[in-house]
């Protein structure tokens, strides 16, 4: 029997299959749907960070024409059960989540009135005539001062603000410390952004009264998620709730967790026995979305005089916003700040710990690279700041201490697990890639002429594709570490491949049908890929934390590997062959030892349609369902090289040239690889030079619109050069690796890293992302007065 070792798809850049309907306007998001006698929704919002409830007085709303019902929480309780994320982790408090504001607002945007209306617009002409009295509560805004013991409370059931802590430690650090020549160390701050999705977020829920069924269809990225849970929250059987994920503008991890708005929009459709919708507007995206980083990071590196490092010493405060997220909880983005801090280095003492505060922010969430953009900016740019006290290049040092091929497996301090991945090829493939020494001859040349400019690099690891055991550690009552895949032909011999994951934008039908496609040995265009539906499979969770290329495409390979058999058998007793002589290639069966040949289309015509054709011993249906589950998961990795020019005029910084030096493992479509991994960049960009949402000493949103809140365009990305190591095939099924998060892990520690050594000269270290041109005019006039005052 010919296995499908012969690759022929996966590793060619198939042009995305999804692009012809998404380019040409004919894709069909939730906002699209077009349902009839469908109510619109509108939600009044808290104006007020942390205050009690006194009363809201509707009345004169609800004489407004078009407005159907006006709810409050107090409506929702007979509908409704609070949800917990809960978890496992030791010194964790979980946080109820209700649809609307219950007692009490705890950030501004948080909904508190839901209007349901004929229209939106008569829906939000309803809002101007409801009175809301609060009564102030002190303000929770700094999450340091929100951390004493003596902080007022956002959820006095808590009995602290501080939602979760975590500590690791490895060996004495204090000795280490106390001994080490070398010491570096500074006060990190990561501010907070947004995903800043293409599309808002929107839910749309169908009740049918007569099957008693419900039908959401959400913006969403994990489907599985919001079905599993709001059968628990509406009290309603799993086969009367679907959850479809239609085409989906983007994600970023915003929408990989379950919403207030959406738990609403279900109740109400069942309550009203109407269908009922809700479409986020930009600034209700930014106020109310899931939000990402926030860190302060005490930190401090120790290195003998030859640069290997000692020890590391982490202290992290997380701002967490006002609620624990579900299902990830409020430790998801701290607690893997500490988790990954060492990175791809030997560190052989460490010592970590976090506290993720809650304050009267929108509560933060998944985003793309979770907890390890912060990890990464913090531990390379104390790597470069020991180069420099040493007199090393920034290069010469992580070669010093990255781990080697020899180490791996390799078990980090806080206990992650590197499998064998390219740390140290990614950071020669791309010096090599750059000319790296050239490069460095050019920034003097550039010096010299009084020009402002800097190299940056960044190096970083993290875990892909991660299976139960990983998934399970926090606690989470969900299991994100197994993937399914049904595969079945029909009669006209047409595949359809589905899944339990959900694309918002990563072009997961085309890559997982070159997978089945090779190993069914069937024609790429006659698959057709299913996902972001839960009716398509009996388990399915999502696509987050890089594991759809991993996980989906080993249950998708295992399906296609178990139905080809099945086609080989069939086909054998069809042409007076056996199984051992029929190879399946471009959808023909074909006997080797008699030369006769039959399509898939063929087959399928015969199993289907012609009765007694194939005798009872040999006909099976021809449809499998697999699961898979790598345990452990995988390690990427990648080497990130920036170069910088600054304005010294305007102190606008300039990323001149940008490269990306990334071991994904077997790669299944380096087109859409490179795809992800220039805009990846875009958004590391993003976050190291511009993007920062910003609240106020009364937790008042003051980037509430594009206007104030800046991201990148065009301009402000140089063309991204893509290097792609295949240090070694991880033991995964097909070889591959996660690469999703790449970009916005490694490149604000490389712009970081770059921005410092163009300062270098003016003494100058970056601590603070974004580094924006206000910031950077501080830091210089301070460096400045500073030097007068000596």
């Amino acid at each position: 029997m010919e296995t499908a070792s012969k690759s022929k798809l996966v590793g060619k850049s198939v042009k995305r299959s999804e692009d012809p309907r998404l380019l040409t306007g004919h894709g069909c998001y939730t906002d699209d749907k077009q349902v009839a006698n469908l109510l619109h929704i509108a939600f009044r919002r808290s104006d007020q960070s942390h205050a009690r409830i006194v009363g809201i007085d509707y009345a004169a709303a609800l004489e407004l024409p078009g407005v159907v019902a006006i709810f409050t929480a107090e409506h929702m309780d007979s509908m409704v059960k609070p949800i917990y994320a809960t978890s496992k982790m030791p010194d964790y408090h979980p946080t109820a989540i209700y649809p609307l504001a219950r007692g009490k607002v705890r950030y501004v945007g948080e909904p508190v009135v839901a209007v349901v209306a004929e229209s939106r617009y008569i829906a939000e002409d309803a809002m101007d005539y409801i009175q809301i009295d609060y009564e102030l509560l002190p303000n929770v805004v700094d999450p340091e001062a929100a951390a004493e013991p003596d902080a007022p409370l956002l959820h006095e059931e808590a009995g602290t603000n501080i939602l979760v802590k975590r500590e690791f430690r490895r060996g004495d650090i204090d000795e280490v410390m106390a001994q080490a020549p070398i010491k570096v160390g500074a006060r990190f701050r990561f501010h907070r952004k947004t995903p800043l999705a293409m599309e808002n977020r929107t839910y749309l829920a169908e009740y049918d009264q007569g099957r008693r069924s419900l039908l959401l269809h959400s913006s969403t990225g994990s489907p599985g998620i919001v079905r599993d849970a709001l059968v628990d929250i509406l009290g309603i059987p799993g086969s009367r709730l679907r959850v479809v994920a239609p085409d989906v503008g983007g994600s970023f991890g915003g929408k990989g967790s379950l919403y207030p708005e959406e738990i609403l929009v279900c109740a109400l459709a069942r309550h009203l026995g109407r269908p009922v919708k809700w479409t986020g507007d930009r600034m209700e995206d930014l106020a109310a979305t899931s939000q990402a980083f926030d860190e302060t990071v005490y930190a401090e590196l120790a290195v003998d005089e030859q640069g290997a490092i000692l020890g590391l010493r982490a202290n992290v405060i997380g701002d967490v916003g006002a609620y624990s997220i579900y299902p990830w909880t409020a430790g998801l983005e701290p607690v893997q700040v500490i988790s990954f801090m060492p990175g791809p280095y030997r560190v052989p003492v460490y010592h970590g710990k976090v506290r993720g505060v809650a304050t009267s922010k929108s509560p933060t969430g998944p985003y793309r690279g979770v907890g390890r953009p912060t990890s990464t900016f913090v531990m390379e740019r104390l790597v470069d700041m020991a180069a420099h006290k040493l007199g090393l290049d920034t290069k010469e040092i992580r070669l010093r201490n990255l781990i080697k091929p020899e180490e791996f497996p390799y078990k980090t301090a806080p206990g992650i697990v590197w499998d064998r991945s390219g740390f140290i090829e990614c950071l020669e493939s791309g010096c090599e890639a750059v000319d790296y020494d050239t490069l460095r001859q050019k920034q003097e040349e550039a010096r010299a002429a009084g020009r402002w400019v800097g190299i940056g690099i960044s190096s970083y690891a993290e875990l892909s594709g991660i299976g139960s055991r990983i998934s399970a550690s926090p606690g989470m009552p969900i299991n994100t570490g197994t993937e399914i895949c049904n595969l079945k032909i029909d009669p006209s011999g047409s595949i359809t491949a589905s899944f339990g994951i959900a694309s918002h934008g990563q072009g997961l039908e085309t890559t997982l049908a070159q997978v089945v496609a090779d190993e069914l040995g069937a024609r790429f265009e006659e698959i057709t890929v299913i996902h972001g539906d839960t009716a398509a499979v009996s388990h399915s969770t999502g696509t987050y934390a890089s594991r759809s290329a991993v996980l989906a495409g080993g249950a998708g390979t295992l399906a296609a590997r178990a139905l080809r058999e099945k086609l080989e058998r069939i086909a054998a007793h069809l042409m007076g062959s056996h199984a051992p002589h029929i190879s399946i290639s471009e959808g023909v069966a074909t006997a080797a030892d008699n030369g006769k040949s039959l399509t898939i289309a063929e087959i399928a015509d015969a199993v289907y349609s012609q009765m007694g054709r194939v005798p009872k011993d040999v006909i099976e249906v021809l449809e499998e369902t697999k699961s898979y589950d790598p345990v452990w998961g995988t390690t990427s990795s990648s080497t990130h090289i920036a170069m910088v020019e600054i304005d010294p005029e305007t102190y606008m910084i300039h990323v001149t040239d940008y490269l990306v030096a990334e071991d994904c493992g077997r790669m299944i479509n380096p087109l859409i690889v490179d795809g992800q991994a220039h805009g990846a960049v875009a958004q590391g960009i993003g976050a190291a030079l511009f993007e920062e949402i910003v609240y106020d000493e009364r937790g008042q949103i003051l980037t509430a619109s594009l206007v104030d809140y800046v991201a990148p365009s065009a301009p402000e990305v140089p063309a991204t050069r893509v290097v792609h190591v295949e240090s070694a095939l991880p033991d995964t099924i097909g070889g591959f690796r996660g690469m999703g998060e790449g970009g916005t892990i490694g490149a604000p520690a490389a712009i970081a890293n770059a921005v410092s050594d163009a300062l270098t000269p003016l003494g100058i270290e970056i601590f603070e992302l974004p580094v924006t041109p206000e910031r950077l005019f501080q830091l210089i006039q301070k460096q400045k007065l500073n030097t007068k005052e000596m």
